[in-house]
């Protein structure tokens, strides 16, 4: 179906693909992996028609073809769902879905009804149940790209291309997910996708190609390869100790974090647990299950309904997250582009950001102090920038990432909540980022890890709760966990709960 040879993309000053060849069949998944910055996704935009290679052919569909833009690339029989979703918030799910492809009435004017009742079957398809008329902006992140999947079930597509499209589900989504890109198989379209969660790789694809530094670092079926060489041929190294060693017992001081019957918008409700020095503590569940309001209500940006919270043994109720880390608590949240960065602004002000007063002369900003914080936290985390007045825009996801742990180390000394602190990074950053969580717990800070992805959760925590419908179902000692024992409380019924975790 599509056949790239020799592709080379230059930006300035960057050798962004080097004589890359690629190639999907019909009826195939073929994974594209790589670290960030590897060329994965400028491969993808000159495949879509985005950016024009500079050397190379491509082929699709037997015919050599050089897109203008990627109306052409579309209108052929390609489509991308890109890991930064393309939608309109303030359009229905229905006039998303069917964006520039609304189906016509014969007086030429769109058929709503029809391009309703079609994206309610498109959604059916997919396994979920959003309202195909609401707002766009109004549905959490998960749905939102469900949307963005079901764009992709319009028309006749031929070559489905996914970059990460489980960052921001998991669980019954994900499988439903596969499920549909199997169907999609069988009926004969070639599919890439992209993912930085190897599991998913070994359980989805047919054949993977591994991009290094722009360059084609090997192209094999699934079943001829392992884990461990595909992380080799990705980072350029084994990788013999992805998770660093967990300390043999946590010394139970008293709490550095106590809450007690609380419930928080509109997903918690009665969630007590205590959280000691030193411990990293993981939540798992399934989306949806009220993990990421939790972490806000603890952090003061989502409203408390009931309960009381005790931070080092004195009451805590954080009316905003001013409040928050002015007491020691920081929070990484899991959008780190809508949430986290300043992205229009230099490395510099995004690790030096909650805490201005450290750096507050007489009222006035110390640049010059500023600038040398930064270098430090460059130099302490690896962080691979040109220096402290690179845009954050233009950094990798991996280094955006450790820029945001230097600014949340240095803000908090008392608990760090991390919700998917490796989404959307590669295989290298993460081991990087697990050192950084681990060497932090070993300070004495008190960490709380949310994470859907259960190998993460179980080689890096100390003890896991496991949320269900906004409720803990469970609490289990990490060396006595197992994903299957995750997954069982994590989808049991509510009055199952006490009987299952005991």
């Amino acid at each position: 179906m599509l056949h790239v040879s020799g592709i080379t993309k230059r930006f300035p000053g960057v050798l962004s693909l080097d004589a890359v060849d690629f190639d999907v069949q019909p009826g195939e998944i073929h994974a594209l992996v790589g670290e960030n910055g590897a060329g994965k996704s400028t491969l993808v935009k000159v495949i879509a028609g985005a950016h024009a290679p500079d050397q190379g052919t491509i082929r699709f569909d037997g015919r050599a073809v050089a897109w203008a833009n990627p109306h052409q690339a579309r209108a052929a029989g390609i489509h991308v769902i890109y890991q930064d979703l393309v939608l309109f918030p303030e359009l229905s799910v229905a006039e998303n879905v069917f964006i520039g492809q609304e189906p016509r009435n014969r007086w030429g004017l769109i058929d709503t009804a029809r391009m309703h009742r079609r994206a309610r079957e498109v959604l059916a398809e997919l396994g979920v149940e959003i309202d195909a008329r609401a707002r766009v902006k109004r549905l959490s992140v998960a749905d939102q790209q469900m949307v963005e999947i079901a764009k992709a079930l319009i028309g006749d597509t031929r070559l489905l291309i996914l970059d990460e499209p489980t960052a921001v589900i998991s669980g019954r989504e994900a499988d439903l997910l596969f499920a549909r890109m199997r169907a999609l198989r069988a009926r004969g379209v070639a599919i890439v996708y992209i993912s930085h969660r190897l599991d998913e790789i070994f359980a989805i694809a047919d054949r993977v190609t591994v991009l290094k530094d722009g360059r084609l670092a090997g192209t094999l079926p699934i079943g001829s390869i392992d884990r461990a060489r595909l992380i080799a041929l990705m980072v350029g190294r084994p990788l013999t100790d992805i998770y660093p060693p967990k300390p043999a017992a946590i010394a139970r001081q008293a709490p550095v974090l106590e809450a007690d019957g609380l419930s928080a918008g509109e997903r918690v409700r009665g969630v007590g647990f205590a959280l000691y020095p030193g411990e990293v503590l993981g939540i798992a569940g399934l989306v949806g299950a009220g993990r990421s309001e939790l972490a806000h209500a603890l952090f003061g940006s989502v409203p408390v309904r009931k309960g009381r919270m005790r931070l080092a043994g004195e009451p805590y109720a954080p009316r905003s997250p001013a409040e928050a880390i002015a007491r020691g608590v920081g929070l990484l949240t899991e959008d780190r582009k809508a949430e986290g960065l300043l992205l229009n602004l230099e490395l510099a002000p995004n690790i030096t950001a909650p805490r201005l007063d450290q750096i507050t002369v007489r009222g006035l900003l110390d640049l010059s102090r500023e600038l040398a914080i930064a270098g430090e936290e460059i130099a302490k985390y690896a962080i691979a920038a040109p220096s402290a007045r690179a845009r954050m825009v233009n950094l990798s996801g991996g280094n955006q990432q450790k820029a945001l742990f230097s600014r949340w180390v240095r803000a908090c000394h008392k608990v760090l909540i991390l919700d998917e602190p490796t989404r959307g990074v590669d295989v290298g950053a993460k081991v990087e980022i697990y050192h950084i969580i681990r060497r932090l717990a070993a300070s004495g800070v008190g960490v709380i890890m949310i994470s859907s992805e259960l190998l993460e959760i179980l080689g890096l925590c100390d003890r896991i709760l496991v949320m269900r419908e906004g409720r803990i179902s469970g609490e289990l000692a990490a060396n006595q966990a197992s994903e299957e024992g995750i997954m069982a409380l994590a989808s049991l019924h509510p009055g199952a709960a006490v009987e299952t975790a005991a």
